[in-house]
């Protein structure tokens, strides 16, 4: 039932947008500019390093915004069919928002996809039932690299005139991102390996640990909808004792009652863990935090966790 109304409602939506013109997308915009939605902030932080001054991005949604649970308005998916491209990130990230992509690919819209810029051997599967493959692919940096380039397919697609600019583009942010990519590996590297092991709110940080040789724990599974009980607090206060874990971590997009609550589980059983800080997860930071861009906020990650770990 809940998939028919939702149907119903992008149909409305989209009615109104074709039978009455009562929205125009174009208002206080360059009309030279590729007008393109982005539904999370890296995606959004990653287009406009490849678009350049070339295009006029709206984001969906802002930092701190669970695009697990995220739910298109009407406003959004008037966005996505007034512009000429939309963007998002696909492996079920925005899974209440799949059918109106859908939509998009079926009405010849260039939608691009960066799972689509990734091989098979890239995407990480859990056993959470919610869903099987990992959507956060941008925590390993040479991930985000495939997905810099599925960006620039897309946008030379939609607009070969600039094609150049675009390449150019990507291939400066690409050494950009080696530059990171080399960041994180030797900061990682500042904590002995045996105390390499990073506890958190949700499963979010696995292509991390992959990329580069860390033990991740996520109390909850990939997908923020999923609850952590008692007894799996008490049994990873139980791991955190035996393997005197240093620090454990808070996400800025995820509620912190489950790692205050591993916390105190671990407390009560006689030993002292510590809140290492919070990570950003499914979201960027802000520019009040020096966390805007998708650089900064991996910095700011792996920052926190080496200084908390090592």
């Amino acid at each position: 039932m809940k998939k028919v109304k939702y149907s119903l409602f992008v149909l409305i939506v989209t009615a109104l947008i074709f039978l009455t013109g009562c929205y125009d997308f174009n208002a206080g915009q360059d009309a030279d500019k590729l007008k393109v939605v982005t539904t999370t902030t890296m995606l959004t932080d990653l287009m406009k390093e490849i678009g350049g001054d070339h295009l006029q991005v709206t984001g969906l949604m802002s930092a701190g915004v669970d695009p697990h649970l995220y739910k298109a308005s009407a406003r959004d998916v008037i966005f996505m069919q007034s512009s000429d491209v939309v963007a998002y990130n696909g492996l079920h990230l925005e899974g209440k928002m799949g059918e109106i992509f859908q939509g998009l690919e079926n009405q010849e819209k260039i939608v691009i996809s960066l799972e689509n810029g990734l091989d098979e051997e890239d995407i990480l599967y859990s056993e959470d039932s919610s869903t099987s493959m990992d959507p956060h692919i941008w925590f390993d940096v040479e991930l985000w690299q495939k997905a810099a380039v599925e960006v620039a397919k897309g946008l030379t697609l939609a607009d070969p005139d600039n094609e150049v600019s675009y390449q150019e583009n990507l291939e400066l942010y690409l050494l950009e991102l080696e530059e990171l990519d080399q960041y994180v590996i030797d900061r990682v590297n500042e904590i002995p390996e045996k105390d390499r092991m990073l506890v958190t709110a949700h499963d979010a940080f696995s292509y991390f640990g992959e990329g580069y040789g860390v033990n991740v724990i996520g109390l909850q599974g990939l997908n923020t909808n999923a609850e952590a009980g008692t007894g799996d607090i008490s049994q990873l206060a139980d791991y955190i004792i035996e393997n005197k874990i240093k620090a454990i971590f808070i996400e800025s997009s995820v509620p912190t009652r489950t790692i205050e609550s591993l916390q105190a589980a671990t407390k009560a059983k006689g030993f002292e863990v510590e809140i290492g800080g919070e990570l950003y997860s499914d979201s960027l930071g802000d520019s009040e935090a020096n966390t805007e861009t998708y650089i900064k906020t991996v910095k700011s990650n792996v920052d926190t966790i080496v200084d908390a770990l090592k």
